[in-house]
């Protein structure tokens, strides 16, 4: 069947074909199987099915129709109807994982994160999302998941969705404030989310440098394109 090449992905090449998508499978791959294949049997429809794998190797999930956000956003991904439904959708998902997340700890591209309460998914944002609208109603792009805490998924979270740094907006606290309703956090968590961003920024960047100096040509594009340098700026005006 043919393959079409799908925008966005950044570090793998990533192709639809027919009703699936296909990606390059990795040492953590049967753990995402195994996850997506949980994840079904507790009722959550908001991640690709598993498929196994192609005869070229590659891992196979179930294609999810719809619109992903990618830069710029669409008026429809900026409003507040998808913000609150991303919560919705994370909180949903975390939801979904609490009861294996303890027992999972190995196997992961990532490190399991103490104190463990859920699977991350550790790259939720708009771009890994994908919309009917203006609501969220998919998660895409697990590579990077790994057991861990609540607010380390959530800071990422919402330094993306609401946003914060340097693309914050006018109304940036009405809008952290939406995202957080809208999940269910309480006070404890909000603020253990917040205080979570600056460093989960800072394991990103330590994430990308290890990555370019290991070979790693994608990350090493980031890197030349300026993407350290961003969050570099928005680890100092967010600590």
């Amino acid at each position: 069947m043919t393959e079409q090449q799908l925008a966005g992905g950044g570090v793998n090449q990533v192709v639809r074909v027919g009703a699936t998508v296909r990606r390059p499978a990795g040492a953590w791959s049967p753990r995402i199987h195994q996850l997506f294949e949980h994840l079904q049997t507790r009722g959550f429809t908001g991640a690709p099915r598993s498929f196994g794998t192609d005869p070229l190797g590659r891992d196979v999930f179930s294609y999810l129709p719809g619109d992903v956000g990618h830069d710029p956003w669409t008026p429809a991904v900026a409003g507040d109807p998808a913000l609150t439904s991303a919560a919705r959708l994370l909180r949903a998902y975390h939801d979904a994982t609490a009861d294996v997340a303890a027992s999972w700890r190995d196997g992961w591209q990532q490190p399991a994160r103490e104190p463990v309460e859920v699977v991350c998914h550790n790259d939720a944002a708009p771009y890994n999302c994908v919309y009917d609208g203006d609501r969220a109603i998919g998660l895409i792009d697990f590579d990077g998941a790994a057991p861990g805490p609540r607010s380390w998924d959530l800071a990422y979270a919402v330094y993306r969705f609401v946003p914060l740094g340097s693309a914050a907006g006018e109304r940036t606290a009405e809008r952290l404030d939406l995202f957080f309703d809208a999940y269910g956090a309480d006070p404890a968590l909000r603020e253990a989310a917040l205080a979570s961003v600056a460093p989960r920024l800072r394991a990103l960047t330590d994430y990308m440098r290890a990555e370019a100096a290991a070979g790693n040509e994608a990350f090493a594009a980031h890197i030349a394109r300026g993407d350290l340098e961003h969050y570099l700026r928005d680890i100092t005006l967010l600590s």
